[in-house]
């Protein structure tokens, strides 16, 4: 007689791993029950909250609904994360590795009727399709793509995009998330084709060493969705649409450009289609308040570094506050908390008061400037305060707030001085 208890205690999500303790009493002693009664207990895991960039990058896009590929170094992860975060978020996980199969099993098999002339010829579904679409739901898993041969990868095209397999179209409640190593260390790799990796965002996948470490000890990071504030929506929209359409309307060469390489061809780069799944991405990391860091993992991932990076910076400045309001209110406007956000918004701020100076403006600078050097890194104050105290005229008496700077900075004699001529209005 062979018995094997479990006494389980629940987490936080209804779909997360439970903490399990396995306690086993067996009269059976063969190797292969002992063996199995050894793997259960190697099997009992359990998860826990963790902040991790590229695992919310992750569950951003495919709550975003969007395909999504990680690139990895075989052995990292890849696989197992991806059945963690299917049994997170309780959807059926459907492997199917692309390189072992044939482009019909993605195309449809052709089968004959009653009557080919008068009824076609139907392409007939794998029996895994058929599977997600009688569930309704699912996480597609299609691994190893990057050793599927050119044919597969171009029957692939209309899966990746359309959701089609056969005759069938996949449900909406099927999410499509593939697995890649790099050709180097594939077995026996091809490049990804440009028009396959261009239906992608792009994530790579790297292991850090406490997350392993933990996890072998029993306790893996939960891949929860971030929460959506649904009174944000209209907000990241527009944010959204702002930032790409800003962007592309003063770069009209970003809206297309395909590598001239082959091999980064395979990778992310700019298009109408990837700049549409990068506003959609944006729009979601802006409801889901994440950092800039999850937010750089996907507009790197959907549109390549360069493009990507230049819309990071096109964001920054957007969302820069106006210097015109912050002159209007000097004790009461917030600053930018990061350091080089706060810099570009107090630089913008004594631009604006050289381009229309006053008595008034020059002051209300001078208590912005002071606020900033107590609330932050003083040597941010540094850059717009020279340039402030050059501003100044002759009439206009040293301000009570600059003492205020004065040990931070060092600027009370520079302000004394007159502005040079040239310098005046």
């Amino acid at each position: 007689m062979r018995t094997h208890t479990r006494a389980t205690t629940a987490t936080a999500s209804p779909a997360a791993t439970a903490t399990t303790t396995a306690t086993v009493t067996t009269a059976d002693s063969s190797p292969l029950t002992v063996a199995a009664d050894l793997l259960a207990l190697l099997g009992d895991t359990r998860t826990e909250p963790r902040a991790d960039d590229q695992l919310e990058a992750l569950t951003l896009a495919v709550a975003a609904d969007l395909p999504v590929l990680l690139w990895g170094e075989p052995g990292i992860g890849k696989t197992a994360a991806l059945s963690r975060l299917a049994e997170e978020l309780g959807l059926p996980l459907t492997t199917v590795i692309a390189s072992v199969h044939e482009p019909t099993d993605f195309s449809g098999l052709p089968v004959l009727g009653d009557d080919p002339a008068a009824r076609g010829v139907t392409m007939a579904p794998p029996d895994w399709a058929v599977r997600l679409v009688r569930e309704g739901r699912g996480l597609l898993f299609l691994d190893e793509l990057s050793t599927a041969p050119p044919a597969v990868q171009a029957a692939l095209l209309r899966l990746v995009l359309e959701r089609r397999v056969g005759t069938l179209t996949l449900p909406p409640g099927v999410r499509i998330v593939a697995a890649a190593n790099p050709r180097a260390s594939a077995a026996d790799g091809w490049e990804l084709s440009a028009p396959l990796a261009n239906r992608f965002v792009h994530l790579r996948w790297t292991h850090e060493h406490d997350v392993v470490v933990r996890g072998l000890g029993g306790t893996w990071p939960r891949a929860t969705l971030p929460r959506l504030d649904p009174l944000r929506l209209p907000e990241a929209v527009d944010r959204a649409r702002r930032a790409v359409c800003g962007l592309l309307g003063a770069r009209p060469t970003l809206v297309h450009r395909l590598p001239t390489e082959e091999t980064r061809r395979g990778g992310a780069w700019p298009s109408p289609r990837s700049w549409d799944m990068t506003l959609r991405l944006l729009a979601f990391a802006t409801v889901a308040d994440s950092s800039r860091d999850v937010l750089s993992f996907l507009i790197r991932g959907a549109v390549g570094d360069g493009p990507g990076f230049e819309l990071l910076a096109w964001l920054d400045r957007m969302d820069l506050p106006d210097p015109e309001v912050l002159l209007a209110d000097p004790t009461g406007a917030e600053l930018p908390e990061r350091g080089d956000r706060r810099q570009a918004a107090l630089e913008a701020v004594v631009t604006a008061v050289r381009e229309r100076p006053a008595r008034d403006r020059w002051d209300a600078a001078w208590v912005l400037l002071a606020r900033a050097a107590e609330s932050g890194p003083p040597d941010l104050v540094v850059v717009p305060a020279t340039t402030l105290a050059a501003l100044r005229r002759d009439e206009w008496d040293v301000p009570a707030t600059i003492d205020r700077l004065a040990g931070a900075v060092g600027l009370s004699r520079r302000a004394v001085r007159p502005a040079p001529a040239q310098g005046r209005r």
